[in-house]
């Protein structure tokens, strides 16, 4: 007895340390994940899009190492393969849902209804995975069709195949994506930023696995259960997709969420989210229908060039989505508590500011871009690839126009008005839509006409929402506001000039170049580039450069006095 009651002793004190050690591990995590400022925010998701971005580039070189010189009917196949999935997420949640959750979620927790806003999360995730489910399932059935009518029909009958079969296995990532977008919205509303940060990481991080390890074949126990092949990586996006949601999930902790396994048909705000989510999941899926018409054309073209496109396109989105969502994205909440308090002033004044820290960022970053597009291409291409380089740097044009897009178009979203931002989308789409097939078809331009009608799309759009939020805000731009976008616009032509001088004085070969070789003469005139910016900045006193400045000044300075001391 004494013996037994020995081990129960010690069985008791394991669990004890057991318990003490999780509740240490949950205190970390609520720590990790405290509320920010709309600063500190932008820099934590900023620095996440750099990270994601820097993990999507070496998975694009890894896989067009792989594929896009001996397989370019499989890459295309990959590449296609992912249109409609991503096209469903996009229509049913991904940036729609936290333009409209947002401001309901705030509002119930602005008045103390903690029950309310629980209530109505759980019900969003239990909706939208039922909704989202139900989709999976109508795309892996009806996959033959999509293929081989709607996004491929230019594809040999081989790479319909394959762009099928992957697109069975790709199809489940709308659900997955679906319950992991609400837990970041959730995260979002209440101000908490780190692990909605890290998830984006994880996707790329699954693919990468899938290329590197599921493509030369899975064994298990002795017996091979997958034969590889680029298959390998359609099952890599299935786990980078449940990666993704697992580290959404942990952002929770400390947050007091209360799920669920309910939906409150009567709860107002999930009521009020289900109107306001059509108009804008319209509105972002008429940006993804564009894409599927962009890849329809590329299907008709020689191979290799939906993924040539796609590549370009990737590029051209990593500066929008570091600087412009970003920003944007960390800044939405201020704006809706300006509106919620009535405080217009405030709201024009927090709009501005967004937007003029969104424009010194994405002016030199689509400077360097179009004048070292080559050395870009490079690396995700080894010895660079002419048709990639020559969109980059039509799409170069467009990256300031859609950065400064999503602060604007969440300028409306902040007011609960989803369906202006989707009028203007359908307009001017339209419009884009008939321009692209007139220069692909009319003019012969080929792939490069496609990224014109993108141009000219994000020009029409921009402008379109401007002219609009000045009649409900007539006094946002002032001519204090010009004066300064007017010192930003000398300061990047300064830079532009010098960056354009260095790339000409350099003149790299790319035809056999390993990565280090690009690299490194990128990286200098990159900082050469930046320093030339910021000092130019500093001399016209630019604001939004001095925190950066000053920043670098204490760096600096600090390794100076370590030197010394040493």
């Amino acid at each position: 007895m004494l013996f037994l009651s020995g081990d129960k002793l010690v069985a008791d004190r394991n669990k004890i340390q057991r318990q003490r050690r999780r509740n240490r591990a949950l205190v970390a995590i609520a720590r990790a994940n405290q509320k920010m400022s709309v600063r500190l925010a932008a820099v934590i998701l900023s620095s996440s899009t750099l990270v994601s971005a820097l993990l999507g580039i070496y998975r694009d070189r890894l896989l067009n190492s792989m594929y896009l010189d001996t397989y370019k009917v499989g890459i295309d196949a990959y590449t296609v393969a992912f249109t409609i999935p991503d096209f469903m997420y996009l229509l049913l949640v991904s940036g729609a849902l936290a333009v409209t959750f947002i401001p309901v979620f705030n509002s119930r927790l602005a008045k103390n209804n903690r029950e309310s806003a629980w209530q109505m999360s759980t019900s969003l995730i239990n909706f939208l995975a039922l909704v989202t489910m139900v989709t999976s399932v109508l795309i892996m059935i009806f996959a033959p069709i999509l293929v081989k009518y709607v996004v491929g029909p230019g594809l040999s009958e081989s790479g319909q195949e394959l762009a099928i079969s992957m697109m069975r296995v790709i199809a489940i990532n709308p659900f997955l994506f679906a319950v992991a977008t609400v837990i970041s919205s959730v995260q979002q509303a209440v101000g908490r930023f780190v692990f909605n940060a890290l998830a984006p990481t994880m996707y790329n991080l699954g693919i990468i696995i899938g290329a590197i390890w599921f493509t030369g074949g899975i064994n298990l126990f002795g017996h091979q259960i997958f034969s590889g092949g680029i298959m390998g990586v359609a099952l890599g996006v299935v786990l980078g997709a449940v990666l993704q949601l697992i580290v959404s999930s942990l952002g929770l902790l400390g947050l007091g969420f209360d799920y669920r396994f309910k939906i409150y048909w009567r709860n107002r705000g999930f009521r009020k989210i289900l109107t306001l989510l059509p108009a804008r999941s319209a509105d972002q899926g008429l940006d993804y229908v564009s894409s599927i018409i962009d890849t329809n054309l590329a299907s008709r073209m020689a191979d290799g060039t939906i993924r040539a496109y796609q590549q370009a396109s990737t590029l051209y989105n990593m500066p929008i989505n570091l600087v412009g969502v970003a920003i944007a994205t960390a800044a939405f909440p201020q704006l809706t508590e300006r509106i919620g308090e009535g405080r217009r002033d405030l709201f024009a004044k927090e709009l501005r500011s967004a937007m003029r820290m969104i424009i010194w960022f994405s002016l030199p970053i689509a400077m360097l871009m179009f004048f070292c597009r080559g050395y870009i291409v490079s690396i995700i291409d080894r010895g660079g690839n002419g048709t990639i380089a020559m969109l980059l740097g039509i799409f170069c044009l467009a990256i300031f126009l859609r950065s400064v897009f999503h602060i604007m178009s969440r300028s409306f979203y902040a007011f609960q008005d989803t369906k202006t931002p989707l009028l203007v989308s359908l307009v001017t789409l339209a419009v884009s839509v008939g321009l692209e097939i007139w220069l692909v078809f009319g003019w012969h331009m080929g792939a490069g006409g496609i990224a014109w009608a993108q141009v000219i799309w994000a020009l029409l759009e921009l402008t379109s929402l401007t002219v609009l939020i000045l009649r409900r805000v007539p006094n946002l731009f002032d001519s204090q506001f010009w004066h300064k976008i007017s010192r930003m616009l000398i300061a990047c032509g300064v830079m532009s000039v010098v960056t354009y001088l260095m790339v000409q004085r350099i003149n790299l070969k790319f035809e056999n170049q390993n990565m280090i070789m690009v690299l490194i003469p990128l990286a200098v005139i990159g900082t050469v580039s930046i320093l030339v910016y910021l000092g130019v900045s500093r001399l016209l006193r630019i604001e939004e450069a001095e925190p950066i400045i000053t920043k670098l000044g204490r760096i600096v300075s600090g390794r100076f006095m370590l030197g010394k001391d040493k």
